[in-house]
């Protein structure tokens, strides 16, 4: 096929960077991406089968990881020109162990995609300090493009980017500064294959919040963020930060904690705790299970002084949240458990 590949991997973000890509580079090109979350080997095979006619442009492919070797195998099917390694964190951690095992697992992409069209997270510290080759995308810029003039509101967020004469005014739909740095990394990649300012403009202004991906709804006058998608430590950090900076009469956080975190759980958690703390909402609602008492340790070492809440039926909880909140509250959701996990 003559379409340019472009691999997207990480720990986290890799489907809403997929979805960007999408939707800004198919402003010019005509672009396919796996759909949903169709990110392993045989889900690839039956898509290209099933789905792909052959005349695109642009394939985006979503790659998952679970153990050690998943990534070279995904790479040397669909053979990527081009890659986005959207950041780190402990993940899949009882199939790979360590961090430096999945960091290693990430960098053979380079194997296939070379690095100058590789784009990496500089905003993640852990893939930042394992991964030294390629592009770095953060809220300062992205291979020569500054970034200026960040607002965050609940309607979405606005930034400028300038390169040499380029100078691009943009509005995303979708929530928190840390959504910046991916957009960047979308625009420069638009702006390498050739699209216009016009282009990526309306391409950047038709991304928006994804399903349980910090979706903001009203309810009864309050203001809820969905994030309950959302599965790893970095991203439960963007979603505190994102709860810290925006106003409210009354601020909620809502959260079981995280699965699948390996031996590192319990240290985990307490680092969650750590930064609800830092975030100083005045509730903190917690889904009872294994993680509770970590999460809750994490608390006190801040000395967070609101209120903690301990549910043992997160259904009723969820079912009922149109009778707890208030106008003017702002209530953040993140993550969610399924029954095998305790």
């Amino acid at each position: 096929m003559k379409a340019l590949r472009i691999a997207v991997l990480g720990s986290y973000g890799k489907t809403t960077m997929k979805d960007m890509l999408e939707t800004v580079l198919s402003r010019g090109k005509k672009v396919v991406a796996t759909p949903g979350n169709t990110n392993v080997l045989i889900s690839h095979a039956r898509w290209l089968l099933d789905d792909v006619k052959g005349d695109e442009e642009i394939l985006i492919f979503e790659y998952g990881e679970a153990e050690p070797g998943d990534i070279g195998r995904l790479a040397r099917f669909s053979q990527p020109e081009s890659a986005v390694i959207t950041g780190m964190a402990p993940a899949h951690m009882d199939g790979y162990g360590t961090l430096d095992a999945i960091g290693k697992d990430f960098a053979t992409i380079y194997k296939v995609a070379h690095p100058e069209s590789v784009f990496f997270n500089a905003e993640s510290p852990e893939l930042a300090s394992r991964i030294s080759q390629g592009v770095e995308y953060s809220s300062q810029g992205v291979d020569g493009w500054n970034i200026s003039a960040i607002v965050v509101t609940l309607n979405g967020v606005s930034f400028e980017m300038k390169k040499a004469k380029r100078h691009l005014k943009l509005r995303s739909g979708l929530l928190g500064k840390h959504n910046v740095g991916p957009l960047a990394a979308v625009v420069a990649m638009a702006a390498r294959i050739g699209l216009t300012d016009s282009q990526i403009t309306q391409g950047v202004a038709a991304t928006k919040p994804f399903e349980h991906r910090l979706q903001p709804y009203k309810l009864g006058g309050a203001d809820i963020i969905d994030d309950t998608y959302n599965g790893n430590l970095e991203g439960m950090k963007a979603g505190l930060e994102l709860l810290a900076s925006l106003p409210a009469k009354r601020k909620s956080f809502v959260t079981p904690g995280l699965v699948e975190q390996g031996l590192d759980n319990e240290v985990i958690h307490q680092q969650l705790g750590e930064y609800i703390a830092k975030a100083s909402p005045d509730k903190v609602v917690l889904m009872k299970n294994s993680n509770t008492q970590a999460i809750r340790a994490g608390l006190e070492k801040q000395n967070y002084s609101g209120d903690v809440q301990e549910e043992d039926d997160p259904l009723d909880f969820y079912t009922n949240l149109q009778h707890i909140v208030a106008a003017g509250d702002l209530v953040l959701l993140q993550n969610d458990w399924t029954d095998n996990y305790r």
